[in-house]
């Protein structure tokens, strides 16, 4: 597996260009362009702040910095998921007449939508600068969950692609998984009353890997506190076992996608 690490990082100007590529192709035809990096996130926490704020009122504090620290990350991981599954197969061109590292599609893809997360951010810390939460010397500890959240991402997204180049059907179960897993992370809620009511959802939590990420994200943003140690190491544990078994899957699954596709 050393070995295919290597190869992969030596086709690292093909992951960038293929990511180049995939950003360029989202906005080239689009009015705004790159806008919409700022645009669509905004406009989705406008609903749920509305929603949350005046038909089911929410007793969090400044509660638009709350769901922006949850929504956007979600953003990203739930796009780097959905794109990622069928980044092989819409690929199938380039997959049967040249030889590269099959990783580099998923990852490219994982990439480009990476690039979108640090695009949002700089609207989040618009909002978190220009509001009564600030920021705090904690913000130090964002490039962390950061990197855990794209190698979470990544993860999921090898094993959601060669899957798929199997079980087509994969495609569509991938985004109705995220339809349940999003209510299953504590992005638009707070945790603390839901485990107070069912104390089991706790170990649903712990075991979820979006929610420790989320749990990182608001203590950086929200709460100004370090997170605690279980919250520091829990993501980073589940990034490592998911990229190891992602690219375990994807080597035992890869060797018949010229035929499959």
């Amino acid at each position: 597996m050393i070995n295919r690490v290597k190869e992969i990082l030596s086709y690292k100007d093909m992951v960038q260009s293929l990511a180049k590529r995939e950003l360029r192709g989202r906005y080239q035809k689009s009015v705004l362009g790159f806008l919409w990096s700022f645009i669509s996130p905004l406009c989705q926490i406008a609903v749920f702040t509305i929603v949350f704020t005046f038909v089911f009122p929410s007793n969090i504090p400044n509660y638009y910095i709350y769901l922006m620290a949850g929504m956007i990350p979600w953003q990203f991981f739930s796009d780097s998921i959905s794109q990622g599954a069928g980044s092989v197969i819409q690929n199938s061109d380039m997959t049967k007449k040249i030889y590269f590292p099959r990783e580099v599609l998923p990852i490219s893809c994982v990439t480009a939508k990476f690039v979108n997360l640090l695009l949002s951010m700089l609207v989040v810390f618009g909002f978190v600068l220009f509001s009564k939460v600030g920021f705090s010397w904690h913000i130090i500890m964002l490039p962390y969950a950061l990197f855990v959240e794209y190698a979470i991402a990544l993860g999921f997204a090898l094993i959601f692609a060669c899957v798929t180049v199997y079980l087509r059907d994969m495609e569509y179960v991938v985004n109705v998984i995220l339809m349940a897993w999003i209510w299953a992370t504590p992005i638009m809620y707070a945790p603390e009353p839901v485990i107070n009511s069912f104390p089991w959802m706790e170990m649903v939590f712990r075991i979820n890997p979006m929610a420790s990420v989320m749990y990182l994200y608001r203590d950086i943003l929200y709460y100004h506190q370090m997170p605690t140690l279980i919250d520091v190491f829990l993501p980073l544990a589940w990034s490592v076992v998911l990229l190891l078994f992602g690219e375990f899957i994807f080597m035992k699954l890869e060797g018949d996608f010229a035929e499959e596709l």
